[in-house]
């Protein structure tokens, strides 16, 4: 699942506007950005949640089988923002998603709201690359192992699905069966099956691996277990994983997706998690970085369509960006004071 570039243009004719909390800065960013795309693109009918603080001239969109179609859409806010657009989409496939930052830090944050003129037209002309990012889909079986018929049996989530003793004394003891074979009992705090965007949010924390977000995989990560050779896991993105509370657990298990508390799991009961098949495509920070000359052809003086140091334009790497300046990844001692001496 290689980051696909797209050269034909979006051409969008709806926009759904998903933002964070209206702040003044978000305000001010929406009203910015409202004001571009009416004056430069006046075809375009933009849409946004029915929530009290809809901005004027803005159609309202909400989600569901009737829901109008979209062609682009736009986010204001942090990695939670992304978060909740994806969850706007639970069933059938996911516009394009261009995502800004509003002053917080994230790995899903390739754009800063002061670029937002050069990524809205960059992305109405095709000058963008697609990150598919895979998310995943749930389904519940209850003691008989029957399906359940639940509001979050088509719940996409773009991070991680996991189980947890939320606020019981009692450690966890869950089954886990993947493509049906019993792999292990696990007792502990809980587990996390988690995408590789999710590999850097709650399964990091929990010891789970890293993951590029072009990989189809799926990480299973214990939080705190009781056994010290319970290990992080990685599985191909074919595999079926179902967790299950065993009956001899002493306490039952919550159920949260991205972060959202959905349900609680009784001993018997089970979640099957699978690849979703309506990823997330996520436009890169490369789309801006293209000048003419090498897009047309290989700039005077360049070796091989690249000048100066690093990768060439358009094939920047945003999540190699993010692991060395969000997670500071692999920094030594010396390296963190050079970066303080050189920022004073």
């Amino acid at each position: 699942m290689q980051p696909r570039r797209v050269t034909h243009g979006i051409s969008p004719k709806s926009v759904l506007i998903v933002n964070k909390l209206r702040t003044k800065p978000v305000v001010e960013a929406i009203e910015a950005l409202l004001k571009y795309i009416n004056e430069k693109y006046p075809e375009v009918q933009v849409y946004h949640e029915d929530r009290p603080d809809i901005p004027p001239n803005a159609k309202v969109w909400r989600p569901g089988p009737n829901a109008e179609p979209i062609d682009l859409v736009i986010t204001l806010g942090g990695d939670g923002t992304i978060l909740h657009a994806s969850s706007l989409f639970k069933v059938g496939a996911v516009p394009p998603v261009l995502s800004f930052s509003m002053g917080t830090l994230g790995f899903l944050l390739p754009f800063h709201i002061d670029d937002y003129t050069k990524a809205i037209d960059s992305a109405f002309a095709g000058r963008i690359t697609l990150l598919h990012r895979m998310r995943l889909s749930c389904s519940f079986q209850d003691s008989g192992g029957e399906h359940v018929d639940t509001y979050c049996d088509d719940w996409q989530v773009m991070n991680e699905i996991a189980l947890h003793r939320g606020s019981s004394p009692h450690l966890n003891t869950i089954d886990v069966f993947v493509d049906g074979q019993h792999l292990t009992e696990a007792v502990s705090d809980g587990l996390i099956v988690a995408t590789p965007t999710g590999s850097t949010a709650y399964s990091l924390s929990a010891g789970g691996p890293i993951v590029h977000p072009s990989l189809s995989a799926i990480v299973l990560t214990p939080i705190c277990p009781r056994s010290l050779s319970f290990r992080p896991l990685v599985f191909p993105s074919s595999s079926s994983i179902t967790l299950r509370i065993s009956e001899r657990s002493r306490a039952s298990a919550g159920l949260s997706m991205d972060g959202q508390i959905s349900r609680v799991l009784s001993p018997g009961e089970s979640v099957t998690v699978r690849a979703s098949l309506h990823p997330i495509p996520c436009i890169n920070r490369s789309s801006i970085t293209e000048p003419p000359q090498i897009r047309h052809g290989e700039e005077e003086g360049a070796i091989g369509g690249m000048s100066g140091e690093g990768v060439g334009p358009g094939k920047e790497d945003d999540w190699v960006r993010d692991i060395n300046n969000l997670l500071q990844y692999n920094a030594t001692f010396r390296s963190k004071a050079l970066a303080k001496y050189s920022r004073s």
